[in-house]
């Protein structure tokens, strides 16, 4: 057993490190309050290649895995960008690179992964729906199969980036979840062009208001008979559950990911200021009221590191991930969240002045435990496949 990271790996974190350590607290809290993506760190990362780790080489990319595209999110959140830093993982390198790499057709590979790698090409995902909410199954956005290709109606709420994206990943019914056999069946997942669809009044796209992670919008999406070609699909039409599963195992772990590296930032920031700060002559940190709480975060944060590199070490090799993917996101999650309460709590009446950081990490860490999958189903999912106990829903 062998807990030294790759050298890839170690390469990965020196790189991602250089960049962000360019960019300071005040830099991603005027993105936030701007609401603004931060261009310039996604430029660095464009072009150094450090958003197409997991592309093949002969595409462009670096060739590597999910666990050097998960050390790269670590990194980055850890090096100061929190929150944001999942997105520009997720959105463009895990949801259009390392999905196309993986279910692509040769000519979709070749048109796509260059393009993606050459920061050409921006991508998003979308399948979460106004009624069925984590109940996947149940979604009704609907292709129907017309001629060459698919007309697509439907609805799709919390699609964060659409506003940038040149194509969409969207997670559609060719088989309504009512006819389905089994009902995991009747699944498409296509490629929508998302300029295109804006352009021909298919595709309408509307940003909701949201307490944190400003950095990107996320929006509900509207589609009126968009037109896919067959060309675009992804996988195999009424098949496409198997590439779902390969999106969402992905996403759990590089949202953990990017909980460990906004643990450690958070508790960076807390550790500073516990340091410094010494109303009574001596500095708050000596005191084990504050330093214990911040000594056990510390502890979960390195234990939900270790579950997220075990599962993105599966997943590179192909084995089955989806407890360890779970177990990774519910530990990273809370570790987050835990680590931005005892921050603000740390920094007494001053965690509310918007002059440090820690309010805005507070409020981006506690949506890490409802995203990408609600901590209560992910306990459902270990209750069951680990703990044999009854389905519960």
């Amino acid at each position: 057993m062998d807990f030294d990271l790759p050298e890839t790996a170690v390469a990965v974190r020196e790189g991602v490190r250089a960049i962000a350590g360019k960019y300071d607290q005040d830099y991603w809290g005027r993105c936030d309050a701007e609401k603004r993506w931060p261009e310039e760190v996604w430029r660095e990362l464009v072009q150094g290649g450090w958003h197409s780790l997991a592309i093949p080489q002969e595409y462009g990319g670096a060739g590597q895995g999910l666990l050097e595209l998960a050390v790269a999110l670590e990194t980055l959140a850890g090096g100061g960008a929190g929150g944001a830093a999942s997105f520009l993982y997720l959105l463009t390198p895990a949801f259009g690179g390392l999905t196309i790499a993986r279910h692509g057709t040769p000519e979709q590979r070749r048109e796509f992964l260059p393009k993606i790698a050459s920061g050409e090409i921006e991508t998003c995902f979308a399948i979460t729906e106004p009624d069925a909410g984590s109940n996947a199954i149940e979604i009704t956005t609907q292709a129907r199969r017309d001629g060459d290709g698919f007309v697509v109606n439907g609805q799709k709420i919390w699609i964060s980036g659409v506003e940038r994206a040149d194509f969409l990943v969207l997670v559609t019914r060719t088989t309504p979840a009512a006819e389905a056999r089994p009902r995991t069946a009747g699944f498409t997942v296509l490629l929508v062009d998302v300029k295109q669809a804006v352009a021909d009044g298919t595709l309408v796209y509307r940003p909701i208001p949201k307490l944190g992670t400003n950095t990107v919008a996320s929006s509900m999406v509207f589609l009126d008979d968009v037109r896919v070609p067959a060309d675009r699909v992804l996988g195999e039409a009424g098949q496409g559950f198997a590439v779902l599963w390969d999106i969402l195992n992905p996403e759990r772990i590089l949202a953990a990911a990017g909980g460990v590296g906004f643990g450690e930032l958070v508790l960076r920031i807390a550790c500073d200021y516990a340091t410094e700060r010494a109303p009574f002559g001596k500095p708050i940190g000596a005191h084990q009221s504050v330093a214990f709480p911040l000594a056990r975060i510390k502890a979960q944060v390195e234990l939900a590191r270790l579950m997220t590199y075990k599962a993105a070490w599966l997943w590179d090799r192909g084995r089955p991930c989806g407890s360890e993917a779970n177990i990774a996101k519910l530990t990273a999650a809370d570790a987050a969240w835990q680590a931005a309460d005892r921050a603000f709590q740390t920094h007494g009446g001053m965690a509310y002045s918007l002059e440090y950081p820690v309010a805005r990490l507070f409020r981006d860490a506690r949506i890490g435990r409802n995203i990408p999958v609600a901590e209560e189903l992910v306990l459902a999912h270990i209750a069951q496949h680990e703990l044999g106990l009854p389905k519960s829903y």
